[in-house]
């Protein structure tokens, strides 16, 4: 794929062979200051690198300097219909606006927007999804196909480029992931503008990290995609470590631990299971790029994981420490834990 247009959001680029960078999205009312930043600040030490708020009400923009003296990444207004909550967040110093030009009222509201955003290089989110198609695309496609997505999202897009501004993020999301992957690689085809990737309403944990795995790495693979946020019905610190795994399992990011284990067989004599449950969570904030291999059997685990910088395979009772498949020692099972730990900290 070509290159996509570069924006800049804050301090963060997207677009134009920047890093795909990860998002997320306060989940707790502006109007709660104190808590709203105490988030974002978990967000933030968490590896989330642009974080959305919803700006209902006038009273929520003054949400917007309370995060930037908080945090260091860019802020994201998300707006609907009224457009001077738009032209109100760029005055208190909001880095991305995300709204659809053509929920705001004629031309001359969509003008004002982009005479704020203009001079400040302000770049505006389209943000498209299953729920906001308008009804003449919808009658040409009969339902939100990934097609009228897409011709939704451009549409919009036009409108800003009357007034000749392209400093634009496109997304297109859909629940249903194949009309989410459809409507992106559509997008990708027809312009350059840099892609914003999510399965919305994903659902719960579970659910939605699957669905956001499926879509976003069906996309990502292909070199569609620059900026990500997995949607889910949880904690949204937790929408950060998962877009951070797929991120790895991708092999797109590379900074932290690659985290591999086996899924037990016949000739596992440890309790395997919630061994490499503790260790992916002693780990997950760790930053060194290392492999970490927790193996259940002593037979193949050494040769299956040879590859893994630091790894533990068990035995009856008892674990080797391996390096580069190579044994450096025999440890109790009750230790395993903290001499991988100790070996991890000495890489």
């Amino acid at each position: 794929m070509s290159e996509t247009k570069q924006v800049k959001v804050g301090n963060v680029l997207v677009g134009g062979g920047a890093p795909v960078s990860i998002q997320s999205m306060l989940n707790i009312p502006a109007s709660d200051i104190e808590n709203s930043v105490k988030q974002a600040v978990r967000l933030e030490e968490a590896g989330c690198e642009i974080i959305r708020i919803a700006i209902p009400n006038m009273e929520a923009v003054r949400l917007i300097p309370a995060l930037k003296k908080n945090v260091k990444m860019p802020v994201v207004a998300d707006i609907h219909f009224d457009y001077k909550l738009a032209i109100e967040s760029v005055a208190a110093g909001v880095d991305k606006i995300r709204i659809n030009p053509g929920n705001i009222g004629g031309t001359d509201r969509v003008k004002a927007v982009v005479d704020a955003c203009k001079p400040k290089e302000i770049p505006i989110r389209i943000g498209v999804n299953s729920g906001s198609v308008e009804k003449e695309i919808l009658a040409k496609y009969g339902s939100p196909t990934a097609e009228a997505l897409c011709e939704s999202a451009l549409y919009h897009a036009s409108l800003l480029e009357k007034f000749d501004y392209t400093n634009i993020v496109l997304s297109m999301k859909s629940s249903n992931v194949k009309t989410m992957v459809d409507a992106y690689k559509l997008a990708a085809e027809k312009c350059n503008y840099p892609l914003h990737l999510g399965v919305t309403e994903a659902g719960t944990e579970r659910m939605g990290i699957i669905k956001s795995s499926a879509g976003l790495g069906a996309l990502l693979l292909q070199g569609i995609g620059d900026t990500i946020r997995v949607s889910l019905t949880a904690d949204p610190v937790k929408e950060i470590y998962a877009a951070k795994d797929i991120l790895k399992a991708l092999d797109i990011r590379r900074d932290g631990v690659q985290f591999v284990s086996c899924p037990t067989c016949g000739r596992t004599k440890i309790d395997l299971i919630s061994i490499a449950t503790e260790v992916e969570n002693r780990l997950r904030d760790c930053n060194k790029n290392i492999k970490v291999a927790v193996m259940g059997c002593a037979v193949n685990g050494p040769g299956e994981a040879k590859e893994a910088d630091i790894g533990i395979a068990g035995g009856n009772g008892v674990g080797l420490i391996f390096k580069k498949g190579e044994i450096i020692r025999k440890v109790p099972e009750d230790k395993l834990i903290e001499e991988l730990i100790k070996e991890v900290e000495k890489l």
